[in-house]
């Protein structure tokens, strides 16, 4: 397939000479992929209790006004990740990353001093706006990869965003003991460190023979679509990878209410329930995920992933007791090993030049992902709940997404992409 900036294959030797580099490259991004993570997961806990304060400790006010905190920050990442992909393109991943950085460190510290409600809901416009780099990392982790080592360097990032994710509402839980507003601190600093560590030894990682002009109608979300439709070896499978993304909502939405509804789970036992995920997952991609799609190839890791998560889903689904859910949860987890792959294929599908692009088109469609993704699997479950149907549904509705990604993967996505 050819690309804007050459032919995948006159590409590879370029990212060949680039990854002499990757030890050091590839360590940064990483502890950048987990400070970001971890500074975001650090406010969680009490994020919720200091938007009640402005509300005078009116629930239902708060509860409203978290709904637009969360939609205003998907909308944000849907609108800045293609924006940020195409600068990077453009004027190459390290100043967009490190702007980035440090204008985290300074949405914190902006919602740290908020004195009203409007000025935590512009840190938050903010935080959507910058948490959008990671497509740039994602490009970054792209640009320094060999062929051989690409799905097991997303596996990675994965597995360090997971980390962080994690660790940061742990260390968050302690830290909000001290203060409500103690967290936004400790992530300002986090951010902070990761922007200073990110000025001294981030080297760039795309030569300025392999940019691409910034044009203004590829930096934006229609741009996007533009871009995927005249791609046709990506169209498929971005599509696969909105699905893989869409169908992981049902335990992110639901979750609580249905293991509450099911088997009586308080949050303490909901909580041991995401911990294991999070862990197991972090597990899976760092160790197992490149391993298995070196042997079958990344297209058979995608398929078996998927299999396992719609396998997974059904008996979460139907489980009529807590002991088959943790069966159910631990086929689930083994699904991680499908989305390192797929990231890697969908590098493969570009030139080297539209790495950042790709990556903010992929963040876009992940924005949508969380726009509606929400919206459709709690309003399943209302109804599932409704003259006695399967409080189950909205999860099993999940299996059905990827069990059409694996057949899109199996029948056609991709097939044009050279794999390991």
């Amino acid at each position: 397939m050819e690309g804007g900036g050459g032919s995948i294959a006159d590409d590879a030797a370029a990212i060949e000479s680039t990854a002499a580099q990757s030890p050091a490259a590839l360590g940064f991004i990483l502890v950048s992929v987990l400070l970001n993570a971890l500074s975001m997961g650090v406010i969680f806990p009490v994020f919720p209790g200091l938007v009640k304060s402005f509300t005078h400790g009116d629930a239902a006010s708060a509860a409203a006004a978290l709904g637009w905190f969360g939609a205003i920050w998907a909308l944000m990442q849907l609108v800045f990740s293609p924006l940020l992909g195409v600068m990077s393109d453009r004027f190459g991943r390290r100043p967009v990353l490190l702007i980035s950085m440090f204008g985290q460190a300074v949405d914190y510290l902006l919602m740290a001093f908020s004195p009203t409600l409007a000025w935590l809901f512009v840190g938050r416009l903010v935080s959507g706006a910058t948490g959008a780099s990671t497509a740039v990392a994602g490009a970054y982790i792209a640009d320094v990869a060999t062929p051989k080592t690409r799905a097991r360097n997303f596996g990675y990032m994965a597995a360090a965003a997971g980390a962080g994710m994690v660790l940061g509402p742990a260390l968050g839980g302690l830290v909000g003991e001290l203060s409500p507003r103690a967290p936004f601190w400790l992530a300002a600093a986090l951010a902070l460190a990761n922007g200073l560590y990110g000025l001294v030894v981030l080297r760039e990682s795309l030569p300025w023979d392999r940019r691409a002009p910034f044009q203004l109608r590829r930096a934006n979300p229609l741009g996007s679509a533009r871009f995927l439709l005249t791609h046709p070896a990506v169209m498929g499978l971005v599509l696969v990878y909105f699905l893989d993304q869409l169908a992981s909502f049902p335990l992110n939405s639901i979750l609580v209410l249905y293991a509450n509804v099911r088997y009586h789970w308080g949050p303490r036992d909901v909580g041991a329930v995401l911990t294991t995920m999070a862990l197991a997952a972090i597990a899976v991609q760092s160790v197992i995920a490149a391993p298995v799609a070196a042997r079958i190839g990344e297209r058979g890791a995608v398929v078996l992933g998927f299999g396992f998560a719609a396998a997974g889903l059904c008996v979460l689904g139907l489980a009529p007791n807590g002991v088959i859910f943790w069966i159910g949860l631990g086929v689930t987890v083994l699904s991680s090993i499908a989305n390192p792959a797929l990231q890697a294929l969908l590098t493969r599908a570009v030139a080297a030049t539209e790495q950042g692009e790709l990556q903010g088109a992929m963040s876009s469609l992940l924005g949508v992902s969380r726009l509606i993704g929400p919206l459709v699997f709690t309003t399943t479950f209302a109804w599932s709940l409704r003259d006695g149907r399967v409080p189950g549904l909205p999860i099993l509705l999940g299996a059905v997404f990827f069990v059409v990604g694996m057949g899109l993967t199996t029948f056609g996505a991709g097939r044009a992409v050279k794999t390991v």
